[in-house]
């Protein structure tokens, strides 16, 4: 009797991953909690607006100059503020997902592990730009001129400068996992100096020289110094250019950081 063998099984055909869909896929799934809870966006605007209307005042009565000109000094600071608080935090929402568990559920999803980085980067743009709309539009009527190039070029500096702190922060919660104490108190300890030597929110004309070194490294400075400018028209100074290097540097650096931590992330 002559057995008739069964057709071999065809194996499934692997899931081709690709970075540019996996990444759009991982941006869109951010973005839905935001576009769920906008308020959430408002919320995290306390704080700025807590500068903004307290430590202006004071900022004007002492400086001795109007209002307005103080304003065009102190707002693109604010807006940078945003920047460094928002997304400096943010890799505490990556490490949660590692603590409770559906992190691991992602990593073994058919997707580039690159795009579960870039794809959580990305999506730092859209509340930078709502909230620094908001902040500028409070300024507004109280004598804050904008300058329409100086804005749209000043929010992709932003945007572009959040990416890059954004993949610092989701790398450090990559690298301490569980470790929540040393995740804040690495990202404290950085914060804090990053700000004061970043003549934000006072001017370090009249500081220590050991102050006005540091501060001339310091990636925050420029991108400080950058927004000052443009909102004020100057787009051709050469500050604008030093800012978009920092921003452009600490993008690059926080993004081969943090698709090189989660690849090796298990």
């Amino acid at each position: 009797m002559t057995t008739v063998s069964s057709p071999a099984t065809k194996p499934d055909t692997a899931v081709r991953q690709n970075p540019a869909r996996d990444t759009w896929n991982v941006l869109t799934r951010e973005l839905k909690p935001v576009v769920r809870d906008p308020f959430t966006l408002i919320f995290s605007l306390v704080q700025p607006l807590v500068f903004l209307g307290l430590f202006a005042p004071l900022l004007i009565g002492s400086s001795g100059q109007p209002a307005a000109e103080t304003l065009q000094w102190f707002v693109p600071g604010v807006l940078v503020m945003i920047v460094l608080f928002g997304t400096g935090a943010t890799g505490s929402n990556l490490q949660y997902e590692m603590m409770t568990g559906s992190h691991e559920r992602t990593l073994v999803a058919p997707l580039a592990r690159s795009s579960l980085l870039v794809g959580r980067a990305l999506k730092e743009i859209a509340p930078i730009v709502v909230q620094s709309i908001i902040i500028v539009l409070i300024a507004w009527p109280f004598g804050f001129t904008i300058n329409p190039a100086g804005l749209v070029i000043g929010l992709a500096l932003l945007a572009v400068f959040g990416v890059g702190l954004g993949s610092l922060s989701y790398t450090l919660a990559l690298k301490t996992k569980d470790r929540e104490w040393l995740f804040w108190g690495v990202q404290q300890t950085l914060i804090f100096p990053l700000l004061i030597l970043s003549g934000m929110l006072l001017p370090l004309d009249d500081g220590p020289a050991w102050m006005k070194a540091v501060s001339a490294v310091n990636p925050v400075n420029w991108v400080v110094q950058a927004e000052r400018a443009l909102f004020a028209g100057d787009l051709g100074d050469i500050t604008v250019l030093w800012g978009w290097l920092a921003a452009l540097l600490l993008a690059a650096l926080g993004l081969w950081a943090g698709v090189r931590a989660i690849r090796t992330s298990s």
